[in-house]
């Protein structure tokens, strides 16, 4: 046995043994009582989601993780029961494994405030080599954000109802990140249209800073999961082998399943080949020769080429003023069916920096391409006179780079947090918090002192709150954000702390809400920050 293994087992050892102590009328976490607003319990989860993660492993590699579950929607806010699923995981420490079939056994819960947990494990063996256990908080019974929650890694991403029988078919755009098993950041945004079986389209490319511009791509797309993947996408010298899930029609979620990266992502339709002409709020996150980037802001497009903006930013713990957004101006320029570029930016941070934009109905996704680093995000049409609700209960998802770790160096965190915005511009909740490598998952911390106000007219908010908990709080010990307004219910955010780069979003819950109007940005397209993995990577034995 692996020390890795060794010690994974005996996270799950002690997560068995929490469990039996903490574990009245069986539930699988003891869940702190949450803002009195909510009205969560496990029927709103309820039949089989699509679930994907994407960070970094125990030891610092990247992974990736898309799955699926059924959750019976029983047990009140107790425990309910996970009845089948299945998941891909690729960890660049190990072979890819593919469609590997849940485990019986599995369960979850779901507290009153929508934050709950699922702990599964697979019926052959898998690259972790234990059980486990993702953490997430329901925007309503068909979405949701999610992290994972034990000692295997740390990762985000997102938990959305399935519908059956999809049947993809015409233009989709994509956005793909993570990293080689080198520790090389990558990430690829492109759109395929499929013919029959045949997919084709153009793809643009960012390994490390090495770049492939607009490349023809073809390949196949087939449903998955499978045993043997075998959708395939080639542009030029980059050539990978997929394995897709199907939320709808207008959404798909990709994981590689080689060993050339860990790649995954989203692909939604490109119903419209378009830049939008408007206002958009965008955030975008990565790596750059800088260090950690994450950037956020407004952006107006004009018919006739023209972009005029305000950004905020972190570069590697050194924030803007959150109180004076930069304006900066660029253009864009049609580059091909379905895809733009963007560039000629003034006084934007990182300088002199180039994006490819590709319309989807997830949001104009966005990446990097010069050689100052590797980012990737999106923009979102901005609707007018939307503003963030008091007293209203929202869930949020957070994802970046603590810069100190505790004596670790700088490693992957993630949260999950719901906190109720009260009238009078204070924010309560609780938040959840996993790092690796070296971190233990820490639940059920209550937010204090939390404030929440607009900055400007334009729809931007700061909100912050302390984390505290039994004296022992989140690794930066609270969180000051700044949240763009897409629609009233959206509102994708950076942090802007000294010790901690990260981006994220957070969403107004409706738990009477199903897949209909009042979740229209449920698809939206949620980018998770590429994380450089620690350069100092071991190949685990097995």
């Amino acid at each position: 046995m692996s020390v890795r293994n060794g010690f994974v087992l005996l996270l799950a050892l002690s997560a068995l043994l929490f469990l039996a102590a903490c574990g009245n009328n069986g539930n699988s976490i003891s869940i702190p009582v949450p803002p009195p607003s909510g009205n969560f319990s496990n029927s709103n989860l309820n039949g089989t989601y699509v679930f994907s993660v994407s960070g970094t492993d125990f030891n610092g590699a990247p992974y990736a993780i898309v799955g699926t579950i059924t959750a019976n929607g029983t047990g009140g806010n107790g425990r309910g029961g996970i009845t089948a699923g299945t998941i891909d995981i690729n960890d660049s420490e190990t072979t890819p494994a593919p469609n590997l079939s849940i485990a019986g056994g599995g369960f979850y819960s779901v507290g009153v405030d929508g934050r709950g947990t699922f702990t599964i494990g697979t019926t052959a063996a898998n690259p972790f080599g234990a059980n486990m256990t993702f953490d997430f908080v329901l925007s309503s019974s068909s979405h949701g954000l999610i992290t994972q929650f034990d000692g295997n890694g740390s990762g985000s991403g997102t938990i959305d109802l399935q519908s059956a029988g999809v049947t993809p078919a015409g233009s989709y755009a994509f956005s793909f990140a993570g990293g080689t098993s080198t520790g090389t950041p990558w990430a690829t945004v492109g759109n395929f249209t499929i013919s029959g079986a045949s997919v084709s389209g153009l793809d643009d490319l960012n390994e490390g800073g090495l770049l492939i511009y607009s490349n023809p791509l073809s390949g196949s797309l087939t449903l998955g999961p499978s045993s043997s993947p075998a959708t395939t996408l080639t542009a030029g010298a980059f050539s990978g082998l997929f394995d897709v899930f199907a939320i709808d029609a207008s959404h798909l979620k990709f994981i590689e399943m080689d060993t050339t990266a860990t790649l995954s992502g989203d692909a939604f339709t490109q119903s419209t080949a378009t830049i939008p002409i408007g206002t958009m709020a965008f955030t975008m996150a990565g790596e750059t020769t800088s260090g950690s980037l994450a950037s956020g802001g407004f952006m107006t497009t004009v018919s006739t080429g023209g972009i005029t903006g305000t950004e905020d930013y972190n570069v590697n713990g050194s924030p803007s003023v959150q109180s004076t957004p930069g304006p900066f101006t660029a253009t864009y320029t049609a580059a091909g069916t379905g895809r733009y570029t963007l560039g000629s930016f003034g006084t934007f941070v990182p300088a002199n920096s180039e994006y490819v934009a590709y319309p989807s109905s997830g949001g104009l996704l966005l990446m990097e391409i010069d050689s100052a680093g590797v980012t990737t995000g999106a923009a979102y049409p901005q609707t007018a006179g939307a503003t963030m609700a008091s007293s209203q209960g929202y869930g949020l998802n957070l994802s970046g780079v603590n810069l100190t770790g505790v004596g670790n160096g700088a490693v992957e965190v993630d949260d999950i947090a719901e906190f109720s915005a009260v009238s009078g511009g204070t924010v309560t909740g609780i938040i959840d918090e996993n790092f690796n490598p070296g971190g233990i998952p820490t639940p059920g911390i209550a937010l204090s002192s939390g404030t929440y106000g607009t900055i400007d007219s334009n729809g931007r908010y700061g909100v912050s709150a302390a984390a505290a908990n039994n004296n022992t709080g989140t690794l930066e010990g609270g969180f000051t954000l700044t949240a763009y307004t897409v629609d009233g219910t959206t509102f994708p955010f950076i942090e802007l702390d000294g010790g901690q780069v990260a981006s994220g979003v957070f969403v107004l819950q409706n738990p009477a809400a199903a897949a209909a109007a009042s979740d229209v940005r449920a698809h939206m397209f949620i980018p998770q920050p590429i994380i450089h993995p620690r350069s100092t990577l071991k190949k685990k034995t097995k």
